[in-house]
């Protein structure tokens, strides 16, 4: 049985890395670009595999994601900006990893309870909102010049502007990342509990 369950975890998380590298490269399906940034879908992808196989792979799930971002800004950037600021690793590859462990001990926390529908609503609203506040909080902290600059705002005008962002894209990931969790994680977890058997 053990055997069986180890076979079955390596299969979901190697499923799992497989979207989010072809969430990364066939376009508009892990970003959708608008002007000075892009819409991410991929943080459902690591919120699920913190929710079906734990707050850890769902860390190595986000960090792949985080690592391939970083690739990315350097050799085809997803948005003008990637390039200044995504090439930082603390940008690109520790709120990425931060979402699968938040996402993770939320969800935890919550079946403990045994409130798993719950859970993994606000698993993914969680998780979206860290990927969302850790990424625009830290251009504003390291890049707040440059990105004043690129988004034509003034410095003083750049922080309101970013918590717009925030609002506008923030918003509706975490809303969709809260809806798509427990309609896909459901499924998930219930074949995982019979595969188990």
């Amino acid at each position: 049985m053990q055997r069986r369950s180890n076979a079955y975890h390596i299969s979901v998380l190697a499923v799992l890395m497989a979207i989010v590298i072809i969430q990364n490269i066939v376009p508009f399906f892990g970003y959708i670009p608008l002007p000075g940034l892009s819409i991410t879908t991929i943080h459902v992808t690591v919120i699920l595999a913190a929710v079906v196989l734990g707050p850890r792979d769902g860390a190595i799930i986000g960090g792949a994601w985080g690592i391939i971002a970083w690739i990315r800004a350097f050799v085809a950037p997803t948005s003008p900006l990637a390039p200044i600021v995504f090439t930082n690793p603390l940008i690109s590859v520790i709120p990425r990893i931060l979402v699968g462990l938040i996402a993770g001990w939320v969800f935890i926390w919550f079946q403990k309870r045994h409130q798993k529908v719950l859970g993994m609503t606000l698993a993914g609203v969680a998780g979206a909102l860290t990927n969302t506040i850790l990424v625009l909080g830290l251009i504003g902290l390291l890049y707040s010049h440059q990105a004043a600059g690129f988004y034509q705002v003034n410095l003083s005008k750049l922080m309101p502007y970013l918590l717009t962002i925030v609002a506008s894209n923030g918003i509706p990931e975490a809303i969709l990342a809260g809806i798509l969790t427990p309609l896909i994680g459901t499924p998930l977890l219930r074949f995982e509990n019979k595969s188990l058997k």
